[in-house]
């Protein structure tokens, strides 16, 4: 038995979701919510936290490493936090709490509650609520997201939006991926296969829930699970294209994130930029209208952009890149062949993606490398050859723009970053601690005319030829 159909064989049923739920989804009513606490019985009392962080699961199951990740960053690196479990309902055999049983052995974990929630009034629970808030990371569990879309709306999806205003995170697995998303495939009338998709992009089956979740820098996106396995690259691209048709992004573009089973979880920082662990992701971009999208007639849509995440690599949501992807299109409900995979587009002229590696020597402000011309977003690469290597870039900004800078550091070493003026001074610096620690920082000129700075890339422990990849954009 999978784990999906663990969570659905035992769940009772909940009132309707964002649309009238379907007689399949009704079931006899069973108890009321349940508790279960493994660690402190007191939760953690602090004035601040570091997040946002997110963990977007490919399955139901706690990835430790993007789990660990999440909690680090939240807690700053010191101290103790709290976990809540969202689940519509308990596994049939084993352990009733499975992603509380992983949470706990990980470092920086004060407690983990699961909450079992079988009714739709169960949203309004007090102590629900009370743990929710109390919590500094929300786990949702991997089911049926038709479940979790009937709390729109409630105190519990308030609850949840606090955990993040305060500075800590949301995430989930499979359906509890799917919730993530400001647009929720909610499968409230049934799943859809890829075939199935592409043969009436308006099928029955497909059914979105809007307006509930909208986490920082993840705008327009629609989340989906068990990508590769289950071969869901063509659902995705169907639902990219319907959320284009029905007006439901800004901007005329949607953006689908596939995230694979089996310990694939995509984690993403509190700057927007995502990290894959485990397994693969595909983030699949659709930037006009769908050429053929209507009731009974099959999908016809040219050019989805998508980029292949493997493990260790990275995507800025908060600056989405303009290349790197390779493109794929569907014509009558047929997709071309090697969905997931391809040459990934390298020259996307003057609208962003170009790249700058660093040329040695760089080690000074008068050997920095340029980047003035790189277009933005562009991308800037080297490595810390040395526990005293430093690298330079020089950038030239004008009255009023603003310089972002969001680095990805391999878990070779720990490098901080510095923003300097034309003398050398410092004006702004990320050193986050720990090898692989990712680095950003901003910087907005506001006196008159323009002048050259320097980011200097330091070496603060360790060394090594994997790179670094930074992410600049100017605005």
């Amino acid at each position: 038995m999978t784990y999906r159909h663990a969570r659905k064989a035992a769940y009772a049923a909940v009132a309707l979701c964002a649309l009238a739920l379907p007689l399949a989804h009704q079931q006899p009513a069973q108890a009321a919510a349940n508790r279960v606490r493994l660690g402190s019985a007191s939760d953690v009392s602090r004035a601040s936290w570091n997040g946002p962080a997110f963990t977007m699961n490919g399955a139901g199951a706690v990835v430790p490493a993007s789990m660990s990740r999440a909690i680090d960053d939240i807690r700053g690196g010191t101290g103790s936090l709290d976990v809540v479990v969202l689940a519509g309902s308990a596994p049939t055999s084993g352990s009733k709490t499975p992603e509380c049983d992983t949470v706990m052995t990980l470092a920086g974990v004060n407690s983990c509650t699961t909450w079992t929630l079988t009714a739709a009034a169960d949203a309004t629970n007090s102590q629900v609520n009370t743990d929710v808030r109390n919590a500094e990371f929300v786990y949702f569990a991997g089911g049926d997201q038709c479940r979790y879309a009937a709390w729109k709306g409630t105190p519990l999806e308030a609850s949840v939006e606090s955990v993040v205003a305060k500075g800590g995170g949301s995430g989930g697995g499979s359906a509890g991926h799917h919730i993530n998303s400001p647009i929720v495939y909610d499968a409230c009338n049934g799943s859809v296969t890829s075939a199935e998709a592409l043969a009436n992009p308006y099928d029955r089956t497909i059914t979105f829930t809007t307006g509930m979740f909208q986490w920082p820098d993840y705008a327009n996106v629609i989340n989906d699970s068990h990508f590769v396995t289950r071969d869901r690259m063509g659902r995705t691209m169907t639902f990219v294209a319907r959320a284009i048709k029905d007006g439901l992004t800004t901007g005329g573009a949607a953006w689908g994130v596939g995230v694979e089973e089996g310990g694939g979880s995509l984690f993403i920082d509190r700057n927007g930029l995502g990290t894959e662990y485990g397994k693969d992701a595909y983030v699949v971009l659709g930037d006009h209208q769908p050429e053929q999208a209507t009731d009974r007639t099959s999908l016809t849509y040219s050019d989805f952009k998508i980029w292949h995440l493997t493990p260790g690599t990275t995507f800025d949501f908060r600056n989405r890149p303009t290349c790197g992807y390779y493109l794929r299109s569907v014509t009558a409900g047929v997709p071309d062949a090697n969905l997931y995979d391809g040459t990934p587009v390298t020259n996307c002229g003057q609208s962003g993606g170009g790249s700058l590696a660093e040329t040695e020597p760089n080690d000074t402000r008068d050997t920095a490398d340029d980047a003035t011309a790189l277009p933005s977003p562009g991308t800037i690469t080297g490595d810390m050859k040395s526990t005293s290597d430093r690298d330079y870039f020089k950038v030239t900004l004008a009255s009023g723009q603003t310089a972002s800078l969001t680095c990805a550091v391999p878990s070779a070493y720990d490098m901080d970053l510095y923003w300097l003026d034309s003398t050398g001074s410092t004006l702004e610096r990320s050193v986050n601690d720990g090898p692989g620690t990712d680095e950003s920082l901003t910087f907005t000129r506001t006196a008159s005319g323009t002048d050259t700075y320097y980011v200097e890339a330091e070496a603060f422990s360790g060394s090594g030829s994997s790179p670094y990849t930074c992410t600049l954009t100017k605005s």
